[in-house]
């Protein structure tokens, strides 16, 4: 069971660390030298909001395999190896899920903006930079839009 776990621990680590960076100064590659339309605004307000995962598959496939494995080692013959590896990997499945989806969960804010033509929007980003309701800033109307100080 320990060098199950061996193996384990290093792949969930993997998992977690691939959480997608949500904040206004994180950019993807594929929109580095994009041009983005970026309007004069103010906010109207701003409120915290929690940010979770669209897929969990990654981390319900790595919880079956995992529970399976150890499972498999439980009892004595092959009737309890298998019945151990089949309810060790439905038990590994509902932890993997529910693991992928604490460790992916983020902090955010929800702004709603006013532009200077008087079109309201909503964005939401990561926690990187706060902006306050009243505070002049851009909207960056891209993919994603983002929200930033104007100075």
């Amino acid at each position: 069971m320990k060098k199950n776990l061996f193996y384990v621990l290093p792949a969930l680590m993997v998992l977690a660390s691939c959480a997608p960076r949500i904040g206004s100064s994180d950019y993807s590659y594929s929109s580095v030298g994009q041009a983005s339309n970026a309007f004069p605004c103010t906010v109207l307000s701003v409120r915290t909001v929690n940010v979770n995962s669209d897929d969990n598959s990654a981390g319900t496939l790595l919880g079956g395999v995992a529970g399976g494995v150890a499972g498999s080692t439980i009892g004595h013959g092959r009737s309890a190896n298998t019945l151990g590896a089949i309810g060790g990997a439905a038990a590994g499945m509902l932890v993997g899920n529910l693991a992928q989806d604490a460790m992916m969960s983020q902090g955010g804010y929800e702004y709603v903006v006013r532009t200077d033509s008087g079109q309201i929007y909503s964005v939401t980003q990561g926690t990187d930079n706060l902006v306050a309701a009243g505070q002049r800033c851009l909207l960056i109307n891209g993919n994603p839009s983002r929200i930033i100080a104007y100075y």
